[in-house]
């Protein structure tokens, strides 16, 4: 089961004035789920996105980054569950884009208008037809208090449907932003996650926004790991539509870094969630590294610790051997480093230091945070003053099973 993460009240998800979201039962790959998603938004909407940075970028990646480069006017976002359409070529980039043109007649909107998503198997046609089939229905129950059913409309090996909101005050005017995201498995992300989308009502520049949408992501979503694999697919979508009546919020604004915070906070909570609900996952851990010379090194010890599959099944069996935790660190790639210098923590438990074992650490103090579903892993490499965290989870047997048998 996931840790610490349970589903979140239809009611806490706040609609956001311009955004209407339905969903369809589309059959893409099994019958009886939601599996097709249309999001639709005002006229005069911004929007941003942050994709995926694997070479082998499934056809819809392409074409979003296409129609956003064209800085046409996105009016709406087309989500299908089931088949990836990655590593599907020409014909691939045939089928998204006559999804589009689908919801595109629809909806009275050009194709390049229309923002193509997809997740599930690799190398596998999309079933277009079922998709276009699936659209009629999304689109009769539009709604602005859709967001829990957009939520579970795109989960594929999901456990739990992943969403938030917050709301702020900007210039006297109330401010409410909403997000989803999905991802279980093969997670690190390097730029975002599997899928993940963030509205707000608030009115922000363009550029504004993408600079916010870089800043969240690489305190969120470039943060995370399950286990090491960079999805074909990964894309973020941030999404204002300027309806809340504040002024314009700007770079040089007084009030960007208010708006930048909260839209950053809504977008690491959806990232902290994929990580809860890693397949098979029960420990969640927090990998925090201090005293680097700069951030890409800090990242470097980070994430030899997170991607260790050594380090994560001994956090499954809740085995305190530490010292794989020090061979990861020594091969994690920083130059020069003083392996005598830096220390070790478990939670509060000081494990090693000068090189070693630190003298006054006991092995049930190593067990007894390790029993904890959510633990700490700390690292000082006493070399200057940067930092980063990263978040990951344990490599349950589940993790196997649910692999071995994904397209079962």
């Amino acid at each position: 089961m996931p840790v610490k993460l349970t589903v979140p009240e239809a009611a806490s998800l706040k609609p956001v004035r311009g955004v209407q979201l339905g969903y369809a039962e589309a059959h893409v790959r099994k019958s009886g789920r939601k599996d097709v998603l249309v999001i639709t938004l005002a006229e005069g909407s911004r929007v941003a996105g942050v994709f995926t940075l694997n070479q082998f970028c499934a056809a819809p990646v392409i074409l979003c980054k296409s129609f956003l480069a064209e800085k046409a006017d996105i009016r709406a976002l087309l989500v299908n569950t089931g088949c990836a359409n990655a590593g599907t070529g020409e014909d691939g980039l045939n089928r998204a884009k006559q999804s589009c043109e689908a919801l595109g007649r629809l909806l009275n909107l050009q194709v390049n208008q229309v923002l193509p998503f997809s997740t599930g198997v690799i190398l596998e046609s999309l079933p277009v037809d079922k998709v276009i089939a699936g659209l009629p229905d999304a689109i009769e129950n539009l709604k602005e208090d859709n967001w829990l059913n957009a939520a579970e409309a795109i989960m594929t090996t999901d456990i739990v449907a992943k969403g938030t909101s917050r709301q702020i005050q900007l210039g006297g005017r109330q401010i409410t932003i909403t997000g989803i995201s999905k991802g279980s498995g093969m997670i690190h992300p390097n730029m975002a996650t599997m899928l993940g989308y963030i509205a707000t009502d608030a009115a922000v520049s363009q550029t504004a926004l993408e600079s916010i949408i870089h800043y969240a992501v690489n305190k969120s979503f470039n943060c995370i790991t399950v286990d090491g694999d960079t999805s074909t697919n990964d894309s973020l979508i941030m999404m204002a539509t300027n309806l809340a009546g504040n002024a314009e919020v700007s770079e040089s604004s007084a009030d960007f870094i208010t708006l930048r915070n909260a839209l950053t906070d809504v977008a690491i909570e959806l990232a902290q969630a994929i990580v809860r609900d890693g397949e098979g996952a029960t420990k969640f851990m927090t990998v925090k590294i201090e005293g680097g010379r700069d951030e890409a090194e800090c990242r470097k010890v980070a994430y030899a610790i997170a991607h260790s599959p050594l380090i994560k099944t001994a956090f499954f069996a809740s085995d305190p051997n530490l010292g794989r935790i020090l061979a990861a660190i020594g091969y994690a790639g920083v130059e020069q480093l003083d392996v005598n210098a830096l220390k070790l923590y478990l939670g509060d438990v000081l494990v090693a230091e000068n090189g070693g074992r630190a003298p006054a650490y006991l092995e049930e103090q190593g067990v007894a945070v390790m029993k904890e579903a959510e633990i700490l892993v700390r690292v000082d490499l006493a070399r200057g003053k940067a930092a980063c965290t990263v978040w990951t989870c344990d490599f349950s047997y589940d993790y196997v099973k649910i692999n071995a048998d994904y397209r079962s």
